[in-house]
C-alpha cells in the first residue's frame, strides 16, 4: 500500500553525510514506493538563524541541488519550500493553541538542542515551539510515514499528541496521524566523536567535499584514545571510524573481521582510515560531480522547486480549509 511521506531538512548549510545516512538514501528508495514530498524548511532554519537570514536563503538551492545529486527525482518526489506555503504558518498558530510552554520545554529533542546551544533564557521562542511548526508541515500534507533519526522521535510524539487534540476537539478525524520511519544508521557520530554529526558543530563531511577534504577529515577522525602501538587492542564501541564502516561499507562481513582484528590487536588506526576513505571517495566523487553540474544552472533549481511548491501549495491548502470548516472559522472563505 503506498503511504505519503513527509520529510526535510533546514537549509543551514550544504548537506552532510549525516543527513546522506540518516535519510537522504532512504528517501531515493520510498520515491518508488510512496508518495513522498520533501521540504526545504526554511522557516523552521530561521528559528535560530533569525539574527542571520541570509544563512538560511544562501543555502536554499544548495539544499536543492543536494537532493538531486543524490538521486531525488522531482518527477516522483515533491520538493518545496516551506515559507511558500502559507497554509504551513496558519496551521502552526492553530496548533499553538493546543500545546502548553510546560509541553514543549518537557520535549527531549528541544531541551538538548537548548542545551548543545547554550540558549537558556535568551531562547528565541520561535525555536522553544518549532515542535509544533513540524506538526503543521507533517499534518498539512496528511503524512502517515515520517523519516527521521531517533533522536526526533519526540516529534513524532508530540505531532500525535496535537493531532489527537485537534481531532476530540473538532469532533471529527480532520488530522492524520503518523508514525516514524527509522533508518537501518538512524545517527551518525560527528567526526570529533560527539554524538551527532551536525552543521552548527562543525564536524560533519559535507556531500560536496572535495576529495581532500573528505581525506584529511577521515584522518582527524576520533578512534580509540588507548590505543597507542599497533599491536595493541583496541576499542570499537565509540569508535568513530567503525561507526562509519558500519554505515557505508556495503561487506559486513569485513567490517566484522576488521573489529575482531582489532580488538585482538595488530590493525592500525591509519589502515582503518584508508580503508574508509576508500569508501567515501567511491561514494562522494559521482555525488560531488552531480551536484557542481546541478549549481551550475540555479535557474534550473528554481524551476524545480517552484513546480514542486505549486503542487503542495494545492495540497496544504485544501487541508487547512478542512481544518478552518472543522474549527467554525469559514464563514469568510
Amino acid at each position: 500500500m503506498r503511504q505519503t511521506i513527509l520529510t526535510g531538512d533546514r537549509p543551514t548549510g550544504p548537506l552532510h553525510l549525516g543527513h546522506y545516512v540518516g535519510s537522504l538514501r532512504q528517501r531515493v528508495e520510498l520515491q518508488e514506493l510512496h508518495d513522498q514530498t520533501v521540504l526545504v524548511a526554511d522557516l523552521q532554519g530561521l528559528t535560530d538563524n533569525g539574527h542571520n537570514p541570509a544563512k538560511i536563503s544562501e543555502n536554499i538551492l544548495n539544499v536543492v541541488a543536494d537532493y538531486l545529486a543524490v538521486g531525488i527525482d522531482p518527477a516522483k518526489t515533491t520538493l518545496c519550500l516551506q515559507s511558500a506555503l502559507p497554509a504551513l504558518s496558519e496551521l502552526t498558530l492553530y496548533y499553538l493553541n493546543l500545546v502548553t510552554v510546560s509541553r514543549l520545554e518537557r520535549n527531549p529533542t528541544v531541551k538538548n538542542e537548548i542545551a548543545q546551544k547554550g540558549f537558556e533564557r535568551s531562547l528565541p521562542a520561535g525555536f522553544l515551539t518549532y515542535p509544533v511548526s513540524q506538526a503543521a508541515d507533517i499534518t498539512a500534507f496528511s503524512a502517515t510515514l515520517v523519516p527521521v533519526g531517533d533522536d526526533q522521535l519526540p516529534m513524532i510524539e508530540q505531532t500525535n499528541e496535537i493531532v489527537r487534540a485537534f481531532n476530540r476537539i473538532v469532533g471529527a478525524p480532520v488530522l492524520t496521524e503518523c508514525q516514524a520511519l527509522l533508518g537501518k544508521v538512524s545517527r551518525l557520530p560527528g567526526i570529533d566523536g560527539q554524538a551527532k554529526m551536525s552543521k552548527s558543530l562543525g564536524n560533519g563531511i559535507t556531500l560536496g567535499a572535495s576529495a581532500d577534504e573528505v581525506q584529511a577529515a577521515v584522518m582527524k577522525m576520533y578512534t580509540d584514545p588507548n590505543h597507542l602501538r599497533v599491536k595493541d587492542p583496541g576499542q570499537v564501541a565509540g569508535n568513530v571510524v567503525f561507526s562509519y564502516l558500519d554505515a557505508f561499507c556495503a561487506d559486513e562481513a569485513r567490517v566484522s573481521e576488521l573489529k575482531a582484528h582489532y580488538q585482538r590487536g595488530g590493525l592500525g588506526d591509519v589502515v582503518l582510515k584508508r580503508l574508509l576513505n576508500d569508501e567515501l571517495q567511491t561514494l562522494l566523487a559521482p555525488i560531488r560531480a552531480r551536484r557542481a553540474a546541478y549549481l551550475a544552472d540555479k535557474g534550473e533549481l528554481v524551476r524545480v522547486l517552484q513546480q514542486g511548491t505549486d503542487r503542495a501549495r494545492v495540497v496544504t491548502g485544501e487541508l487547512v480549509a478542512r481544518v478552518r470548516r472543522a474549527l467554525g472559522l469559514a464563514l469568510l472563505v
